[in-house]
């Protein structure tokens, strides 16, 4: 088995903090996304899409996409459950997971890709003008957000999961897009405190 890693981008990112909550250790072969190195040949003949992460299995199977590989190892350790435990519990973190990946992740990546110069040989064609349409949508979901979690201590229980690694990496990611959580949005800043305080933060 081998996972093949894109440093601090945040996809890849899930994966390692995901990996560091369960306590596995897979062999990782870095992938230098600011040299192009996912879009070579070699790359290539493992993920068609040149995108980052890929797993490959013993068997040769390939899984791609951070929350697929994700599942695949929550099925191969289950606890600490970070998918939730019982029918309510694990729709309620697909359903927080779900949100803060689209609203919020999603929406901080297109201002990032359309305004960063780094960005410019990934996009080809940056467009300003979606990220402007995208940075009141982040500020709009931050507001929910933060609404929610003054109901509970996380974000879709009380129970630390993979929505809570999403929005973590979503917020650390708002610094590169030249974005900031607004300051009165006080129950965010605790929820960020205290994910962000766990060791495998720094994963």
């Amino acid at each position: 088995m081998k996972l093949y890693d894109g440093g601090r981008a945040p996809n890849p990112r899930r994966v390692r903090v995901f990996l560091a909550e369960k306590g596995i250790d897979v062999p990782i072969e870095p992938v230098d996304i600011g040299a192009m190195a996912h879009k070579s040949e070699a790359f290539t003949a493992i993920n068609p899409l040149q995108r980052l992460p890929a797993l490959v299995l013993d068997d040769g199977t390939v899984l791609t996409e951070s929350i697929a590989i994700c599942r695949y190892f929550e099925a191969l350790r289950p606890e600490p459950a970070l998918f939730g435990s019982g029918a309510k519990d694990i729709a309620l973190v697909e359903m927080w997971q779900r949100r803060i990946e689209l609203h919020l992740l999603a929406a901080i990546q297109a201002v990032f890709r359309h305004t960063h110069p780094s960005m410019q040989a990934f996009e080809q064609t940056q467009i300003p003008q979606w990220a402007e349409v995208n940075k009141p949508r982040v500020t709009d979901f931050l507001a929910l957000f933060d609404r929610e979690l003054g109901h509970r201590r996380f974000a879709a229980s009380d129970a630390y999961s993979v929505a809570d690694i999403t929005g973590m990496i979503a917020i650390d990611f708002m610094k590169p897009a030249k974005l900031a959580v607004p300051a009165e949005l006080k129950n965010i800043a605790r929820w960020y405190a205290e994910v962000s305080a766990r060791p495998s933060a720094n994963a």
